[in-house]
């Protein structure tokens, strides 16, 4: 069988447990519900323990922020892109030089995990590159971007 074909027959498995739960499901009002010769199983509401009371129990606080502060991240500055064929990186030698769509002065763009977080300007410290933050993305500019995306 094709993955094609098992996908499909997957997706007319959940439409099928789908039209079978709709079929069992009682109507609101006066409609009558066609009859179901279904097992009948009790069903009950889930229980789950109040994750802020169990927190604020092991930490005395219920707004820790600290259990994620140890989560690695990747931070990337980006100084530009560009797009080239191949044949032009296999001629690219020590020297060459690439154009990139940024323009020299603009500010460099910050990532993590992908995601444009601030934007800075380079600097020299020590002897090692870094990036002073300029402008930090507004929390609502990150939605909206990551909702075009």
């Amino acid at each position: 069988m094709s993955e094609a074909e098992s996908q499909m027959s997957e997706e007319d498995k959940m439409a099928a447990e789908w039209a079978a739960a709709l079929a069992e499901a009682k109507p609101a009002g006066n409609e009558v519900a066609n009859e179901v010769t279904a097992p009948s199983e009790s069903v009950a509401p889930a229980q789950f323990a109040n994750f802020q009371s169990v927190q604020a129990q092991n930490t005395g606080t219920s707004n820790d922020i600290n259990m994620i502060l140890d989560i690695p991240v990747q931070l990337t500055v980006e100084l530009g892109r560009t797009r080239i064929p191949i044949k032009h990186i296999l001629q690219l030698a020590q020297g060459s030089v690439v154009e990139l769509e940024t323009l020299a002065g603009e500010p460099m763009d910050v990532l993590v995990n992908g995601y444009l977080i601030a934007q800075g300007e380079v600097v020299v410290v020590n002897d090692k590159f870094g990036i002073r933050l300029t402008d930090i993305v507004t929390p609502s500019e990150r939605m909206r971007r990551l909702s075009r995306t």
